[in-house]
């Protein structure tokens, strides 16, 4: 079952889950995807903590204590995630050390509605840094514009980011110099540089989804041509973006003090158009130094029948920058896509947020304890 996963790792992608539960973590499911199936990171955001705490079951002795102190729901909610964020990260610490660092780590992200207030961010990030308390925790931060002044300074305070929800490649060529203008602020405050990590999560189905919808509303035999196509051009043309800046002269100075490449993570990568295969997002995106974050059912498709045939972003910049050249003759916007992408993914987290704590507030008035 797990050759394709194995190959996947040869070929220098890092596995990541994205999902995590307590009930993930206590039967021991986790351990054993990381055992078997090459996984070596995991991945949260505020829709899968909706789902694994609104629907999940482990959580109801945690949440009686909190009724019982009375603790307000915001604060309930931040002991529970990091609570299995810190759980999550014991489980891989010991691939988090024999990687020195680079891999064996566990996401959180911060409030979703605070997506663009850059103090409050910056705030939240170090709260939550030292909440879960461990080394190989990276908060996640929104790659909007408030974002990114937030994510220099993070890291600038030696603080491991994964920056999120970025669509497209104007963005993730700002993130990539937040990323290091955080790293040169850090070098400047005499930070150890080899102990900052970030990853930078670039979203892929969505992208599809979005243009394909607008390729059907065209509806000649061009546009449907170019359907499924997208997504694999964008995140192709970040790896090329990711090539030039981490061989740059600006990058050859803090790589002379060991900092760390900030790796291009795929993220959004389970196919959700029946029409295309299963493993489209992962094995049409096989480089070195990368990061592919899936769902388990992708991780399971890859694992039985992913076809991993060697790298498969070498040499497909041209033919990637024709594809998306393409779209925008038809007169589909990739500006006006990739920012109603962004403000949808940032709205979407809001929701998954604020539905979880209204489903937390029903419980803890559920399992308070009466008076006397």
């Amino acid at each position: 079952m797990t050759d394709a996963l194995k190959r996947l790792s040869d070929e220098g992608v890092a596995i990541w889950l994205d999902d995590l539960s307590r009930k993930r973590i206590t039967s021991g499911n986790l351990a054993e995807l990381i055992d078997q199936q090459h996984v070596v990171g995991v991945t949260t955001n505020p829709s899968i903590f909706q789902k694994a705490i609104s629907h999940g079951d482990g959580y109801e002795q945690q949440l009686t204590d909190l009724a019982t102190r009375k603790v307000t729901v915001d604060e309930a909610i931040r002991m529970i995630t990091t609570a299995d964020v810190r759980d999550a990260a014991d489980i891989l610490r010991p691939v988090f050390d024999a990687t020195d660092g680079q891999d064996g780590r566990v996401s959180i992200e911060v409030d979703p509605r605070l997506a663009h207030r850059t103090h409050a961010t910056i705030a939240e990030a170090k709260q939550l840094a030292w909440l879960v308390d461990r080394p190989n925790t990276l908060i996640k931060i929104p790659a909007t514009k408030a974002g990114l002044p937030a994510i220099t300074e993070v890291i600038g305070k030696g603080i491991s980011v994964n920056v999120t929800l970025i669509f497209s490649l104007e963005r993730y060529r700002e993130v990539m110099d937040a990323y290091l203008a955080g790293l040169e602020k850090a070098k400047a405050a005499g930070l150890d540089l080899s102990k900052i990590y970030s990853v930078a999560s670039f979203f892929v189905s969505r992208v599809d989804s979005e243009i394909d919808k607008r390729l059907d509303a065209v509806g000649t035999d061009e546009a449907k041509a170019l359907k499924g196509k997208a997504a694999l051009a964008n995140a192709r043309l970040a790896y090329e973006a990711y090539e030039e800046v981490f061989s740059s002269d600006r990058w050859a100075a803090l790589d002379k003090v060991r900092a760390n490449r900030q790796r291009p993570l795929w993220a959004s990568t389970g196919v959700k158009d029946p029409a295309y295969k299963d493993t489209l997002y992962v094995v049409d995106l096989v480089a070195p130094g990368t990061v592919n974050t899936m769902p388990e059912a992708t991780l399971e498709a890859t694992a039985d029948h992913g076809e991993v045939t060697g790298n498969t972003i070498a040499g497909t910049h041209a033919q990637a920058r024709a594809e998306l050249d393409a779209v925008a003759k038809l007169g589909i916007s990739y500006d006006d896509v990739v920012q109603l992408l962004e403000d949808e993914g940032v709205e979407k987290f809001e929701a998954s947020w604020i539905d979880l704590l209204n489903s937390t507030e029903a419980e803890l008035k559920r399992l308070a304890p009466s008076e006397g």
